[in-house]
């Protein structure tokens, strides 16, 4: 019998990562003889890094000195500290911060000035909340991070000494890791102002994503092991049906008795999984 394989509708890149990507090659077309730099991985994908080194498009953590070129600050954002560096060497800077994620900075930003003690929930050493935390530290230094409720509890002395407590979240975690670190939070304060900064994209792909689980006896998740928001995708969906996390159609064959004992297969990527990826790895489990 002939297997039932549908991808879902929002498989792939977002809108802030699809214009990272598509403003950094424009860039290099426009500027051909211009040395462009981005500050760490424009996006998490290293096929998307390697095809911008093919262009001639250098990843790099730390910039030369000779000030000469164009440095793409990435999706993820940077701390203020970071852009005055680059202006101080003489680049010229070209903002790609996702519109969500800079949106979570000015939130960040705000309860900070307004006298709240902020969370961030979040990956601490994700490049996406290091800035937020940077950027809500140059207003004021009451400002914790955490993932989850656990590591949350390290800090129960200094969250009881503030009555008022302001929330943000990393825009591409989950919804109910959001509630249950507020439910935490409400014994200690009398006031909590919580901003949910998960971006629409992450939710409704995460709901799409749950829908076509419970109809699966199979989930694939296609993108790297390194984007925060797919490996919670297949967190999330291991929690309803079997899946699978996957980088490329080729990883596929490690899970060859699992495919072939499926007769329902889903499959959905990331926000920074390139369309070509994704459709390689369509046509291999249209193979089985």
């Amino acid at each position: 019998m002939k297997k039932n394989i549908k991808l879902a509708k929002l498989a792939g890149f977002c809108y802030g990562v699809k214009r990272a990507v598509e403003t950094t090659k424009k860039l290099k077309k426009e500027n051909p003889e211009k040395e462009i730099f981005v500050l760490g991985e424009l996006i998490h994908n290293s096929h998307v890094i390697n095809e911008l080194s093919s262009l001639g498009i250098h990843t790099v953590d730390e910039l030369p000195d000779n000030g000469d070129g164009i440095c793409i600050i990435r999706s993820h954002g940077a701390a203020p500290e970071v852009f005055e560096k680059v202006k101080q060497k003489g680049y010229e800077i070209v903002d790609l911060t996702c519109l969500d994620v800079k949106k979570v900075q000015q939130k960040a930003i705000q309860l900070v000035e307004e006298g709240f003690l902020l969370i961030i929930v979040g990956k601490p050493e994700h490049p996406e909340v290091c800035a937020i935390k940077a950027n809500a530290q140059t207003h004021g230094e009451h400002v914790i991070v955490a993932p989850d409720t656990d590591s949350l509890k390290e800090y129960e002395d200094e969250i009881k000494k503030h009555k008022r407590i302001g929330v943000v979240v990393q825009t591409t975690q989950r919804i109910e890791n959001l509630q249950s670190v507020v439910n935490y939070l409400l014994p200690f304060a009398r006031e909590i102002k919580v901003f949910n900064t998960i971006c629409a994209s992450t939710s409704m792909r995460q709901a799409e994503a749950k829908n076509l689980a419970k109809e699966s006896d199979l989930m694939v998740v296609v993108g790297s092991k390194k984007s925060a928001n797919t490996t919670h995708l297949a967190e999330i969906l291991s929690g309803i049906t079997r899946t699978i996390h996957i980088e490329t159609d080729d990883e596929l064959e490690k899970y060859n008795s699992l495919i072939e004992s499926a007769q329902n297969i889903g499959v959905t990527a990331g926000a920074s999984t390139p369309d070509m990826i994704i459709a390689n790895v369509m046509n291999k489990l249209n193979n089985y």
